[in-house]
């Protein structure tokens, strides 16, 4: 079983341009976020792609400068630039990875892996619905239904957002979601404004480290004891599974 993570990313948000370089101690988001994802256990290969726009080209150059595979398709349809990457990849499990979420955990990432292959699922994912910290999604895809979502959606939102399909047909795939011991899908961990990089920031300066990698509960914790990080971010305007 190949199973290739595949990173979307670009560089032309409207709230906060070219995020995905931003720093964090030392180091650029779509640095942090593929180093995340290395010590999986399962992930065979990880693709950053980009669009063919020229804004994108310094990402295409970021990757080769770094030793990371890219892909570069649609724009518009994300759906089509994962289908395509999948394809050129020789993928038999795709895993969703968003470039503005800097902390993934490859643990929760592997146990989807594991259970969807374990159990023949089409898709296993934590968001439907939610219960974890946005930002700490998790959206892992047999090929067939990555397949069927690229032949069958129609509509723009879903070809947008990748996964869309699956969510609103849940009757023609096989589907597991996560749940976690407590919801806290109040918590915003992912960077579309400011707030949340300056958010993202205080978190790396408490618990980055290079040689060893803060994991999920480590973030808990740190909020038990600064409780006014939470503030920061409070109050953008969260996506609509999280609202």
């Amino acid at each position: 079983m190949n199973v290739v993570a595949i990173i979307q990313a670009r560089t032309g948000s409207t709230r906060l341009p070219s995020k995905i370089f931003l720093d964090l101690c030392g180091n650029s988001l779509l640095f942090h976020v593929i180093d995340r994802l290395k010590p999986s256990k399962f992930i065979n290969k990880i693709v950053v792609a980009t669009t063919t726009a020229s804004n994108d080209d310094k990402i295409q150059d970021w990757a080769i400068d770094n030793n990371v595979d890219c892909f570069r398709g649609s724009e518009e349809n994300v759906l089509e630039r994962y289908y395509f990457a999948a394809k050129k990849f020789n993928a038999n499990i795709v895993v969703r990875i968003t470039a503005d979420d800097p902390f993934k955990d490859y643990r929760m990432i592997d146990n989807a892996i594991m259970i969807l292959k374990d159990g023949n699922y089409d898709f296993v994912c934590n968001n439907n619905p939610v219960s974890y910290p946005e930002g700490l999604d998790v959206e892992v895809i047999s090929m067939d239904a990555l397949c069927q979502s690229y032949a069958k959606s129609t509509s723009k939102f879903e070809q947008e957002h990748v996964t869309q399909y699956i969510h609103k047909n849940k009757d023609k795939f096989k589907i597991y979601n996560l749940k976690n011991d407590k919801d806290l899908s109040y918590y915003r961990w992912t960077i579309d404004t400011k707030e949340d990089y300056i958010f993202t920031k205080e978190i790396y300066n408490f618990l980055y480290k290079k040689d060893r990698m803060f994991l999920t509960e480590d973030v808990y914790r740190l909020l038990e004891i600064e409780p006014n990080l939470l503030k920061i971010n409070n109050e953008v305007k969260k996506s609509d599974l999280y609202k």
